[in-house]
């Protein structure tokens, strides 16, 4: 496992993360057992980042992050969660001290730790990026001791443009895969020239990437899949990044053809995104152990050639741009 600096905080973390959302909730049924198994598989693989979220299962996901973590002993990860959807409504009104605070202090019990190794508020209304006392919030946090650094989690390539303005944000989180290159055009090597981490979420498209979905692929009602096709529940570009599925499958089936003999789908698509030294950090999730291992694999992988890289980028520009680009 390659490992690559987590921005000005020196950190050294795994080049493959450990997404956590799929082990907390909306990802169909995940048992306990199955979680558990799926992240000590990761970290047994050198993964040394996990990415989780105080609203992924209402704080599941992180508990469980601190059982495993308890039970291993040793040397921690890097473990970072995110602050702000627990708000109903979500509006940038109630990003408050009052309320950030109680978020982290809620994070700190399920994660069973004194002090969180990065908070990033998740996906703030876009009026949250020109509140600059709400990043005071945030200073103040860690200097109360209660979170060591902090970032934010954004939808848009403006949001991040405009994030990283405010000198203290250590980490973009992003959506970056080949269904979604457009931070590779200026937000990539602006992150680069600030020394800012990034965080590529969403690798896989929602599974897409992995050559493995068909028209006649079924999700569960509780699977984000399936209740958020259209945005009903929280941003659409986070499910199949915002790819209508007939599309991304007629696409999936030319990048099948580019994908090297006895390499998984999924693990080039990672690797792709790996070819950007702009990425301190990819975040699929797995939901076992199968899926956790071969993950963890892609950073073995060589380098895509860039004949290869050519010809996915005209397949984006063709054939998924269209419906994405000017969007995030």
């Amino acid at each position: 496992m390659n490992s690559r600096t987590f921005g000005r905080t020196g950190a050294d973390v795994s080049e493959i993360g450990f997404g956590a959302w799929a082990i907390g909730g909306s990802w169909g049924d995940v048992s306990s057992q199955d979680a558990k198994a799926a992240l000590n598989a990761a970290l047994d693989a050198g993964v040394s980042f996990i990415d989780t979220a105080d609203v992924y299962g209402d704080g599941r996901s992180e508990q469980l992050i601190a059982e495993v973590l308890k039970q291993r002993g040793g040397a921690r990860p890097f473990v970072a969660t995110k602050a702000g959807r627990r708000l109903s409504p979500h509006i940038a009104s109630g990003y408050t001290r009052e309320n950030l605070t109680a978020f982290v202090e809620r994070s700190l019990v399920n994660l069973d730790v004194d002090c969180l190794d990065l908070v990033q508020l998740h996906c703030p209304p876009p009026e949250v990026y020109y509140q600059q006392e709400v990043f005071g919030y945030m200073d103040d946090l860690v200097a109360a001791g209660k979170i060591r650094h902090y970032g934010v989690s954004v939808e848009k390539v403006e949001e991040a443009l405009k994030a990283i303005e405010f000198p203290n944000v250590a980490s973009i989180q992003i959506i970056f895969n080949i269904f979604r290159q457009r931070p590779a055009a200026l937000f990539l090597q602006e992150a680069k020239r600030r020394n800012i981490a990034v965080i590529a979420r969403v690798p896989l498209a929602s599974g897409l990437l992995t050559g493995k979905m068909s028209a006649q692929t079924a999700f569960a009602t509780d699977d984000h899949r399936s209740f958020n096709r259209h945005g009903e529940a929280f941003d659409v570009g986070e499910t199949f990044s915002g790819v209508p599925y007939e599309v991304a499958l007629a696409a999936v089936e030319k990048i099948r053809e580019l994908v090297p003999e006895g390499v998984p789908m999924a693990q080039f698509a990672l690797r792709w995104i790996l070819m950007d030294s702009g990425v301190t950090t990819v975040i699929p999730g797995a939901k076992n152990v199968q899926q956790a291992q071969a993950n963890s694999a892609a950073s073995a992988l060589p380098a895509i050639p860039a004949p290869v890289m050519h010809a996915l980028r005209q397949i984006y520009l063709q054939d998924i741009a269209p419906f994405v680009h000017q969007r995030w």
